[in-house]
């Protein structure tokens, strides 16, 4: 086990592909930069609220809810109207559990994330589950490892019983998050044409410098990144699955010039298009890992 951060400790685990971090926070608080891992993350919110942008959405997590994000898929988190937080995090690589929970399909109907709404008993089981966790790790008892897989084996089969149920919201607290998501989808819908923020803007009856500041404000990206970060995401899925020449996918994801296309994509990923697709057809990236 090695942990980081004498604040607030994270416990890692299984030769790093487990890890718990249990933090508390006063004041707002917001991620530097989106982020995405090869783990499965798993955030229950014991205090507060929490804005997450995930899947190209804007969600609030609530007191009492656990979100679940899937490997590789990009995400921010920041602070909502209520600053102050306390949350448990979970990274977990599947393999790491018995083969019938691997396969259990938790992400609905392909999505890339999902919160669970936990009734009361449910948010007793979990925190008695996550609690027992750290206090694991943090004595470090014989077999201590072991267990934490147990109680985590627990926790996904808990997760797999939940029952959906439709989750209350306030329209006009959250209309704002609503429209960051419209603009991301439009942003997904027309990637492959010139979009530009004043054309955005307009589309949305918003200025300019509003759109920009709301939408670096609750997805961590700042609206051009967006852009190329849909770009490359498709040209990746492009190069790893088809047979198209590299020239064709640059423009069929937005790009006039294939010269363009290269430099940007190297500087997304650390990968030319040819090194991307060569080492995608072996197995060595996964094939949708965003930048």
């Amino acid at each position: 086990m090695t942990a980081s951060d004498s604040l607030n400790p994270k416990y890692n685990m299984e030769d790093g592909k487990l890890s718990i971090q249990h933090m508390k926070r006063k004041g707002a608080t917001a991620m530097p930069r989106p982020h995405s891992h090869a783990s499965v993350e798993l955030y229950y919110l014991l205090d507060g609220e929490r804005v997450y942008f995930v899947d190209g959405q804007v969600v609030t997590v609530h007191k009492g809810e656990l979100i679940m994000i899937a490997g590789h898929e990009i995400h921010a988190t920041a602070s909502s109207e209520v600053a102050e937080f306390e949350r448990i995090l979970i990274n977990y690589e599947p393999v790491i559990l018995p083969q019938a929970l691997q396969k259990l399909e938790l992400l609905l109907h392909g999505r890339r994330f999902r919160v669970f709404a936990l009734s009361l008993r449910e948010q007793g089981e979990t925190e008695r589950l996550l609690n027992k966790m750290l206090d694991e790790s943090r004595q470090e008892k014989p077999f201590y490892e072991s267990y934490c897989l147990s109680l985590l084996a627990e926790l996904i089969i808990l997760l797999g019983r939940f029952e959906n149920t439709a989750r209350r919201s306030n329209p006009s607290r959250y209309s704002l998050h609503n429209k960051v998501s419209e603009i991301a989808t439009y942003v997904r819908e027309h990637y492959r044409e010139t979009v530009t923020l004043e054309d955005t803007a307009k589309h949305f009856y918003l200025s300019s410098s509003y759109l920009s500041r709301i939408f670096h404000k609750l997805t961590g990206f700042r609206f051009r990144e967006y852009i190329i970060h849909i770009r490359v995401r498709e040209a990746q899925r492009l190069l790893a699955g088809s047979r198209q020449k590299i020239q064709e996918i640059a423009l069929a994801v937005g790009f006039e010039h294939l010269s363009h296309f290269n430099k940007t994509f190297k500087k997304a990923t650390g990968l030319t298009p040819m090194e991307y697709r060569k080492q995608a057809k072996n197995g060595q990236v996964p094939p949708h890992q965003p930048f």
